[in-house]
């Protein structure tokens, strides 16, 4: 079988990343032991997944092993997915300081989680399984907080910092290594039907707080800054800021169009 890798982790190599560092945290607090054995048995990464998004989304109704084998059941249906866990993986080890390890990541992020949920949701949504995928988006925005659509489409390498106050429509699509601080919305304007949700091209960093509304585009590389309204297409490797958001720097001289740099987007 060959071996897909996702910026130089495969599958197997984060799998045997996260058990060390499962024995490692095991072994110096026994409090968590108990907590992290389920990881610690796991027989796979997609297992492992599915067993600490089961711990934490399980209710009354729906208890952790149904959950988990549900969870797993799809995780091993399609190996893209687990591909795009992997670099979610590095994506939030390499661009958040605050994160020590790919465990810390797993079992204390709540953005982390809500995104790799979303990718089971999304893949039940695709299977024709609709209800039982709002049922999980609406569980992992009541147990987590990010709000994400099941319909909404997410790239690869996504950060999700935080997670809290985030909320994703239906039409919105995410490319592959954008980053998505708290409070973050991509929304449509209450005035359209049909697509009217954002598209973030690859590269793209939306500061906390911002508001990205309707069906407009993000070019690759450009940064939509903290509590910044967006209403009209960015064009790519330039910092939108304000409200409206306004152009306030060019990443790349030759990328400079030539209206004024001040001019309302």
């Amino acid at each position: 079988m060959k071996v897909i890798r996702a910026n130089g982790h495969s599958r197997q190599d984060m799998w045997r990343a996260l058990l060390a560092e499962v024995d490692r945290v095991g072994a110096q607090e026994p409090i968590l032991r108990d907590i992290l054995e389920p990881l610690a048995t796991a027989r796979s990464l997609e297992w492992m997944l599915a067993q600490q998004l089961a711990a934490v989304l399980r209710t009354d109704r729906a208890e952790g092993q149904a959950l988990s084998d549900l969870f797993a059941e799809v995780l091993l249906s399609d190996p893209s997915i687990a591909n795009a866990v992997v670099t979610d993986f590095e994506a939030v080890r390499t661009r958040d300081p605050a994160c020590t390890s790919f465990l810390h990541a797993l079992v204390n992020y709540k953005g982390f989680q809500a995104l790799q949920a979303h990718r089971i949701s999304h893949k039940l949504l695709h299977d024709g399984r609709a209800e039982l995928a709002a049922w999980l988006a609406n569980r992992v925005s009541f147990a987590l907080g990010p709000d994400i659509h099941p319909a909404a489409k997410l790239g690869r390498g996504v950060l999700v910092d935080h997670g809290s106050g985030v909320v994703i429509g239906e039409t919105a699509i995410v490319e592959d290594n954008v980053s998505i601080m708290q409070n973050v919305t991509l929304g449509g304007t209450g005035n359209e039907v049909g697509d009217r949700h954002p598209k973030i091209a690859q590269g793209v960093m939306i500061g906390a707080g911002a508001k990205i509304l309707g069906n407009v585009t993000v070019g690759a590389m450009s940064k939509v800054a903290a509590g910044s309204v967006v209403l009209k297409d960015v064009l790519p490797n330039c910092t939108v800021a304000g409200i409206p958001a306004k152009v306030v720097r060019w990443h790349q001289s030759e990328q400079v169009p030539s209206q004024s740099m001040d001019q309302s987007i």
